[in-house]
């Protein structure tokens, strides 16, 4: 029984990983369920048991890279640093995600069609949003923005700028220097609303490199997790 259902998910994951590729290349009206199950050497049946239609196996999609945002911002939470310097390391690992990972891209070209509009308020760019609002409203509260930032106003238009990029870079179909991009458009808002104290702190010092205090904080919390820190 075990041996079997190991072997029903891994099939639902290959099925969902060529649907993400298909989705990604093409959009949702014009993907083939033919070239899915192609991509996966899965058979039609197999899909059908798992899913029940194309846009149940996008929404699946969907779910996935809803998974991926969560475990991102989860891990970067627990980071004690500088909020402002922690919201850069989320849109690099952001930028490096739409280039490199096809279940991101997917969701990405998802969520911009007709089929699927009503899920951009439930879908990663929320799940990131929220977290980025989160560290602008503690860099207001220990004053690394100007008193009269709305922070508000930097998340939203954060978010567009970033979106924006992203989207203009499917456009021309150069999905490189996307992490170049995002540091522009967060950089110009930064002048724009972070306090001259800071800006002058980061123009000496430049980004700081979070990674390994990101996986210090999630070894911690799996520790945490696992009942590995508990005294024998």
């Amino acid at each position: 029984m075990a041996r079997q259902q190991e072997r029903a998910r891994r099939t639902r994951a290959a099925i969902v990983e060529a649907a993400a590729v298909e989705f990604a290349r093409r959009g949702y009206a014009a993907a083939s369920v033919n070239t899915i199950l192609e991509g996966s050497h899965a058979t039609k049946g197999a899909m059908y048991f798992h899913f029940d239609s194309k846009e149940d196996l996008a929404r699946a999609v969907m779910a996935a890279a809803l998974e991926r945002y969560t475990e991102s911002t989860d891990r970067w939470k627990r980071v004690d640093a500088d909020p402002l310097q922690v919201l850069h390391a989320i849109i690099a690992e952001l930028a490096d995600r739409f280039a490199d990972e096809v279940i991101v891209q997917a969701e990405f070209r998802l969520i911009i069609e007709p089929e699927f509009y009503s899920d951009v308020r439930a879908g990663g760019s929320q799940v990131w949003g929220h977290t980025a609002h989160e560290l602008v409203l503690r860099a207001q509260r220990e004053g690394l923005l100007r008193p009269d930032a709305d922070p508000v106003v930097f998340s939203r238009v954060l978010g567009a700028c970033l979106a924006g990029q992203r989207y203009m870079l499917d456009l021309t179909t150069d999905s490189t220097g996307l992490r170049e991009r995002f540091d522009e458009a967060f950089e110009v808002l930064l002048q724009a609303m972070a306090a001259e104290d800071w800006l002058e702190a980061w123009r000496r010092e430049g980004w700081q490199d979070l990674a390994s205090l990101a996986t210090a904080a999630a070894t911690v919390e799996n520790a945490s997790e696992t009942g590995d820190d508990q005294p024998i």
